[in-house]
């Protein structure tokens, strides 16, 4: 090996190490799979549930609902399902994340992972405070909305820490919020 090929060699390496400090590289494919299929079902169990409390509203005439009881209990559901979703989502994503830093033999708790977690836990958190707003004040036309341009603006804070395409996904998540 030429003296020439073996500094572009050592000089990968250290690119590589420094990557590695730097960037949480182990965050697995399959988190997001697993999040985008728990909110699909999530979806589907709330639409079910209130579809019948709609139906049974208006099936027994002898039983008067008030409008601000039934929009109460469609808040109750709707924020159980999304808490429901969310630790889930969160649960699956760590076991997915902690199973692929594993195989790779790094740690998955580390500086990068925390300031992966702290530049996406900023911007969700500031966004599930804004749908609770939009929830009370009865928006609730504009709760997916929302929570697509927060989540999209997470992924792009967070793409500084972890893979590049993670922005483009947050671009494309604000976009389609939009």
């Amino acid at each position: 090996m030429s003296n020439a090929e073996q500094h572009l060699e050592h000089l990968a390496e250290m690119r590589s190490l420094m990557e590695r400090s730097t960037r949480f590289l182990s965050l697995s494919g399959l988190s997001g799979v697993w999040a985008g299929l728990c909110a699909l079902i999530g979806a589907a169990y709330h639409r079910m549930v209130t579809e019948a409390e709609y139906l049974n509203q208006y099936a027994d005439v002898l039983v008067e609902k008030s409008e601000k009881a039934s929009r109460h209990g469609f808040e109750v559901a709707l924020v159980s399902t999304a808490l429901t979703v969310l630790i889930t989502v969160l649960a699956g994503g760590w076991f997915f994340t902690a199973r692929k830093a594993r195989q790779r033999g790094e740690r998955v708790w580390d500086a990068s992972s925390r300031r992966l977690l702290w530049a996406l836990a900023l911007p969700l958190m500031v966004g599930g405070i804004f749908c609770l707003a939009l929830l009370y004040w009865g928006l609730v036309g504009l709760l997916a909305p929302a929570t697509l341009v927060f989540y999209g603006l997470a992924l792009f804070n967070g793409s500084k820490y972890t893979l590049r395409d993670v922005g483009s996904l947050g671009l494309l998540e604000i976009a389609l919020g939009l």
